[in-house]
């Protein structure tokens, strides 16, 4: 009998007591570095409230809601042939999708800061604009181009 998967808790972060940041400080955490990650986290907050003059965590859940996608495509092999079938995504890796993006996006920018970079991708994501949310719009159109092959999903 398989074992059945268990989902893991993620403890809240200390200072925005939110599973969120928490969940995307463990995304963003090179070698178990957690301190240094949240380190990171705080100081693009700290950017985020004085370029915006908003709450970090507001503008922080806004931008992951914006970089968030609805639809992806996964391919599935029907008589030889490999298609791209359009799928709706899941809550939990919705969630994941886009702070991998978030932090992909921030992290290839080049000569600042981490904290700095991340505080920029953040604020223009929670503007819609931004590489993050490009790649949610190309991940969409590339979804809506295969919508012909979407019987195929089961």
């Amino acid at each position: 009998m398989a074992k059945k998967f268990e989902k893991k808790i993620v403890e809240p972060d200390m200072k925005y007591d939110s599973f969120i940041v928490a969940k995307f400080a463990n995304q963003l955490m090179w070698s178990g570095k957690k301190k240094t990650a949240l380190r990171i986290i705080y100081n693009a907050f700290d950017v985020i409230k004085e370029q915006t003059k908003q709450d970090p965590l507001d503008v922080f859940l806004k931008a992951i809601d914006n970089v968030s996608p609805l639809l992806e495509v996964k391919p599935r092999r029907v008589g030889g042939a490999t298609y791209q079938v359009p799928v709706e995504v899941r809550g939990d890796r919705k969630l994941s999708l886009a702070m991998k993006w978030i932090i992909k996006t921030s992290r290839s920018k080049k000569g600042k800061a981490m904290s700095q970079k991340l505080a920029e991708e953040l604020i223009e994501a929670s503007e819609n604009r931004g590489n993050s949310v490009k790649k949610k719009e190309d991940t969409h159109r590339m979804a809506e181009a295969n919508r012909a092959f979407a019987h195929f999903a089961w």
